[in-house]
């Protein structure tokens, strides 16, 4: 099972009034488990950043003067998403947003109910207590030090280590903060450099646990052998 754990940053709070996605940070998941495979991206508006979302991120205009306008990612983003199920905090405003940008070039919207928000899931299990994501890596001992300002990809990396908490709890060693370093000074795709973005991880191909031919054979044969079996 694929799962992309996606967060992004805005010019604003309303793409119907006109603002636009600055940044996007994807960190892929296989089986619920980090494949080191991440997209990382910061996206020149065409507009002015408002200043209170200049509060929360720290993007500047001036640093996005010379990044790419959305039709120059779109295909490479819409790629990486493919056919992973989406994992987004409040699911909502990042989905109308996408929604928003996707559409002039063609591509369906995505749907809310097809993605795992994992604001309600946190709320549904922690009912009355605090879900924002600050919140939640206190709760799961998820490390903020990085953490001094949002930013998409370092925002996604913490959600996927909290998102693996609410199924259940993360084994050891596959924590997914523990190689962050600043920066501003790039926007490659899957090159992680940006405000906090880890070390690269080689991408490892799931490997093929299909039972054989003589395996399965072997099995029918158990099968006709049990009494009343359940399969």
């Amino acid at each position: 099972m694929r799962e992309i754990v996606l967060d992004t940053e805005t010019t604003g709070m309303d793409p119907a009034e006109g603002h636009k996605i600055i940044e996007i940070g994807c960190v892929e998941l296989f089986n619920h488990l980090p494949t080191g495979r991440t997209y990382h991206q910061y996206i020149n508006p065409e507009r002015e950043v408002d200043a209170g979302a200049i509060a929360v991120h720290g993007i500047k205009n001036e640093f996005l003067e010379d990044k790419p306008v959305f039709a120059e990612i779109v295909g490479e983003f819409m790629d990486f998403i493919g056919d992973g199920k989406m994992v987004i905090h409040n699911a909502e405003f990042d989905i109308k947003f996408i929604n928003a940008e996707i559409k002039p070039f063609g591509y369906q919207p995505f749907k809310l109910t097809e993605v795992v928000d994992t604001l309600l899931v946190a709320r549904k299990k922690f009912p009355g207590s605090p879900a924002n994501l600050d919140a939640l890596c206190r709760r799961f001992n998820v490390d903020l030090s990085a953490r001094e300002l949002h930013g998409a990809l370092l925002d996604a990396q913490l959600l996927a280590d909290v998102y693996l908490e609410l199924l259940g709890g993360r084994q050891h060693g596959l924590g997914l903060m523990s190689d962050l370093k600043s920066g501003q000074s790039g926007n490659n795709v899957q090159g992680n450099v940006g405000l906090h973005v880890p070390k690269s991880r080689p991408f490892r191909e799931p490997r093929d646990h299909h039972a054989t031919a003589e395996e399965l054979e072997s099995h029918a044969k158990m099968v006709t052998g049990l009494k009343d079996p359940l399969w």
